[in-house]
């Protein structure tokens, strides 16, 4: 039976963490010019809250402005976010090509999920050509309830997935495959948690060992 593997983006195929500094940086910068920050900018704080919607995101970040200053916050940062990524600034997991092929080549559909508006993630798809192995990719902004376990069962009704694997850094990731009827796999990267990695069903510290853990999913 084929199997389905349904991928987060940040802290898990994409690292984040090379341009979010950079991006939020220039981000308060321009509040700054605009004298509606003060104070530096609130990265650990971001770190903290990583894997949340980004309406979350700068209700956190932001909590004492408008919905209006947030969502044009929202609008500068996305736009950093896509010209970092576009500039060469950010990279993927190592692997991640190869690990791809790999799955591909062994009867297996991939299936990004993401808290990552839909203009951000078409940059990676389209940087990195991973389209070539990607069967579609869907960003939170596709449904209402901005809750990963529904996206996840949008991509399960869609394509009929009956058999795999939901891989991802965060609690939602795990959450989503739980709530699915899926196997959670952890990735304990950069922005992952011991907490939130103990309830997945397994961990791994390198993509690479989806190869060995591909066959064990059919049993």
């Amino acid at each position: 039976m084929s199997q389905s593997l349904i991928f987060d983006m940040d802290g898990t195929l994409f690292q984040t963490d090379k341009i979010l500094e950079l991006s939020l940086e220039d981000t308060f910068n321009h509040l700054r010019s605009q004298d509606k920050w003060a104070t530096v900018t609130p990265i650990e704080k971001y770190r903290e809250i990583m894997g949340v919607p980004l309406p979350k995101v700068w209700e956190t970040l932001l909590p004492n402005h408008s919905d209006e200053v947030r969502e044009q916050t929202n609008t500068y940062f996305l736009e950093r976010l896509i010209e970092n990524i576009r500039n060469g600034k950010g990279a993927l997991y190592p692997n991640v090509k190869e690990v791809f092929s790999y799955l591909n080549e062994n009867n297996c559909s991939i299936y990004i999920a993401s808290n990552g508006l839909t203009a951000y993630l078409k940059a990676i798809i389209s940087y990195y050509n991973l389209d070539n192995w990607v069967t579609e990719t869907f960003s939170i902004q596709q449904i209402e309830s901005l809750n990963k376990s529904d996206l996840v069962q949008s991509i399960i009704k869609k394509y009929r997935i009956t058999k795999g694997a939901v891989v991802g850094d965060r609690l939602s990731d795990i959450n989503a495959a739980k709530d699915n009827g899926l196997v959670s796999i952890g990735c304990n990267f950069d922005f992952a948690r011991e907490d939130e990695l103990s309830q997945a069903d397994m961990v791994i510290d390198d993509l690479t060992e989806l190869q060995t853990i591909l066959p064990t999913l059919n049993k």
